[in-house]
């Protein structure tokens, strides 16, 4: 029987997604509203984002973009957040949006390069600690100078090049095989099934490694994420005096940090441990023994390029020449121009991964303006500035941490860093007081917030990227591999926080 109208919207709607997952939107779609007219805008407002954050936890059965997106919509229609305040919001945050635009689609163009270098670590680095210790001090290295968006679309490039190459031989093909969907496992040969989930573990854990390293340099420098260039600029410092102040916090964390990725290496907890299948590494090293006879005058030629522009990109983004976005776009530019990549339908490729995180960042920024001008954080940071001088830098950092967790750290600090700021010009604290809580802002929305993908924009990208269904990282997995960090982080850093700032 032909289905009918109704039955037709119906699958139509959120497409292959659960039954169940459909009928929970629509009952957050019908709620929010009689909600608003029987709690008012303040307890909407907190479910508003209790609902956004559902959406991002089943990330794997429909990409957030959709449902969030209609709970957006709605917000703004029942009067919980005005447009022009969602715009202000995206403007706040315009060169992430550049970033995420074009800084992502020229680590694309860079990616031979990057998958030889990387291949050669992985396969000269036999053991898994050294390998997973290695992952997240070089993340940590690069974000402290780079950007954490920035390494983390490097780090999903290696891993969907390291992914595709073994796929396409567990599905009965040769590497050679150009045109093959790594993300199908009906080819797979049974033979395949349990080295193949073997090599998802290894690779889960060597990007969680590599994502919290990006945490760990993130923190420690003014370009390391958004809301530290918001803060410095705030206070006055630059990049020496910020990396100075910060220290004391940021130091003892990632000595911490490290220790904690080379125990979960050792003991196995929390889905860590997996070790890469013999099978896999020969498959691997085949691949680049064939990358290696295959090279040619043309081909060396495109990676010496890469090197070339890889240079200039660190020197741009290490001295902050321009804007993140712009920066990304020169490489684009560069690479295609030398390297001959020239017709339109091969640049799109380089876009299709970053866009659609682009626009479910926008959509976050509505939520952001409905926790603006719903005043959901006032009470929190009224309470902690009542309180007596030597607690508040230990209570500002647990909560930014607590905050940072649900909503979005760079808000989170833009909000505190303005309320401290309002509060030395009215003479309410002195220098050394601001110059205390400035710091805890910054640690406590940098390193609590590794507890769930939505607290940092580097492991949301993660969790929504082309890699992540690959390789079985969901949500839940992901705070649960996140936890010894989270304790970790928080703890060393609240310690470090209550002892010397």
């Amino acid at each position: 029987m032909s289905e009918t109208s109704s039955q037709a919207l119906w699958h139509n709607f959120l497409g292959p997604s659960p039954t169940w997952y459909k009928q929970t939107i629509i009952a957050f779609l019908v709620i929010n509203p009689l909600l608003l007219l029987v709690a008012g805008p303040f307890i909407t407002g907190w479910v508003l984002i209790g609902e956004f954050i559902f959406t991002l936890a089943l990330a794997l059965r429909c990409y957030p973009l959709q449902p969030g997106g209609l709970l957006a919509i709605e917000a703004i229609v029942i009067g919980l957040a005005e447009p022009h305040t969602v715009y202000d919001e995206a403007l706040a945050n315009f060169e992430v949006i550049l970033l995420l635009m074009f800084m992502v689609a020229g680590i694309y163009f860079m990616k031979d390069l990057l998958l030889v270098v990387f291949t050669k670590i992985l396969l000269n680095v036999k053991s898994k600690k050294m390998l997973s210790l290695l992952f997240s001090l070089v993340a940590a290295v690069l974000s402290a100078f780079l950007d954490a968006l920035t390494v983390t679309a490097v780090l999903i490039t290696i891993g969907v090049g390291f992914y595709a190459v073994y796929h396409k031989v567990a599905s009965g093909k040769g590497i050679h095989h150009e045109d093959h969907d790594h993300g199908n496992d009906a080819e797979v040969r049974d033979t395949h099934h349990e080295e193949l989930e073997q090599f998802r573990a290894f690779l889960r854990s060597l990007l969680m490694h590599g994502a919290v390293g990006t945490a760990l340099g993130g923190v420690c420098t003014l370009v390391g994420e958004p809301q530290n260039l918001l803060i410095a600029t705030v206070a006055g410092w630059d990049f020496i005096t910020f990396f100075k102040l910060m220290a004391p916090v940021t130091m003892p964390v990632l000595a911490c940090g490290l220790v904690t990725c080379l125990l979960l290496e050792t003991t196995g907890w929390f889905g860590y441990g997996a070790q890469l299948p013999e099978n896999v590494r020969r498959v691997l090293e085949e691949f680049q023994e064939r990358e290696a006879s295959r090279a040619n005058s043309r081909s060396r030629a495109k990676l010496v390029v890469q090197g070339i522009v890889a240079a200039i990109l660190v020197i741009g983004l290490a001295f902050h020449l321009a804007a993140v976005g712009l920066i990304g776009l020169m490489v684009i530019v560069l690479l295609t121009a030398f390297n001959g990549i020239t017709e339109e339908h091969q640049l799109g490729h380089a876009f299709e991964e970053a866009l659609p995180f682009t626009a479910l960042l926008v959509v976050f920024f509505a939520i952001v303006a409905v926790i603006h001008e719903q005043h959901l954080f006032t009470p929190v940071i009224d309470a902690v500035l009542a309180m007596e001088s030597n607690v508040r830098p230990i209570m500002f950092f647990a909560a930014n941490g607590i905050l940072s967790m649900i909503s979005d750290n760079v808000f989170v600090a833009t909000v505190y860093i303005s309320e401290v700021k309002s509060a030395l010009d009215a003479g309410e604290i002195t220098r050394a007081e601001f110059d205390q809580l400035a710091i805890a802002i910054n640690t406590g929305t940098n390193l609590p917030s590794v507890a769930t993908p939505n607290g940092q924009a580097a492991f949301l990208f993660l969790l929504t990227s082309a890699l992540a269904p690959l390789i079985r990282l969901s949500y839940g997995r992901m705070v649960i591999m996140a936890v010894p960090y989270t304790l970790v982080l928080g703890g060393v850093g609240a310690a470090a926080v209550a002892a010397f700032i």
